[in-house]
């Protein structure tokens, strides 16, 4: 039986030849953009809440993948919103952004200021989940794995819960508090070279059990 594997890896097998120019000058504008003033996007009177599912689409060579790869969906990364002695801050899993020399890739607590920085994202998205008591065990658990130091899952198998990636890590934190978040949604592709389940940013948006509360 294939085993499930996130929808990165999968779309840069599927897609990487098509865009193998495209990376390149995203890598040229890239070291130019490092001199910009990044900024929040984040409104100054948008609300978060313990549990809230947030969406952000960024503008490098991994975003325009998953982006290609996921036709139906309008973002590329997705995280859990927790509460830490009164701050709020955003739990993902998610490779390449590390905060000093020598870091790894690892399930990570940012700010919603980073998190939602220009510097990583062209728009975003709060989403609420309907029940209260199950948005704060998932955000709970999403910690939990957070303060495990849990590593970037890169062989996207899940699995093995004791590294996640960005998609599972949502998906395991509601499973624990017994919410089916993508209920029963996922994309199967069947290659030569690869037989996966996989689930796209887009299986977890649609779900009946979230609301938007706030576009930006």
């Amino acid at each position: 039986m294939p085993h499930r594997l996130s929808y990165l890896p999968i779309a840069i097998l599927l897609l990487i030849p098509a865009i193998s120019c495209k990376g390149r000058a995203d890598r040229s504008s890239e070291a130019s953009s490092r001199k910009e003033h990044f900024r929040c996007l984040l409104p100054g009177d948008a609300t978060l809440r313990t549990g809230d599912v947030v969406f952000r689409r960024g503008g490098g060579l991994t975003s325009h993948v998953v982006l290609a790869a996921d036709h139906e969906g309008n973002y590329s990364h997705v995280g859990v919103v927790v509460d830490s002695c009164g701050t709020k801050l955003i739990v993902h899993a998610v490779p390449g952004e590390r905060d000093f020399e020598g870091d790894v890739d690892r399930v990570k607590a940012d700010l919603p200021e980073r998190f939602f920085s220009t510097e990583f994202t062209s728009i975003g998205e709060i989403c609420r989940p309907a029940d209260s008591v199950v948005a704060e065990r998932a955000a709970s658990i999403a910690w939990q794995a957070y303060k495990r130091h849990t590593l970037f899952d890169h062989s996207y198998d899940d699995a093995d819960t004791t590294r996640l990636y960005c998609t599972e890590l949502v998906v395991y934190a509601f499973s624990r508090a017994g919410c089916d978040i993508v209920e029963g949604r996922g994309h199967h592709i069947n290659l030569p070279i690869l037989q996966a389940d996989c689930v796209f940013p887009s299986d977890i948006y649609v779900s009946d059990f979230l609301t938007s509360v706030s576009q930006f």
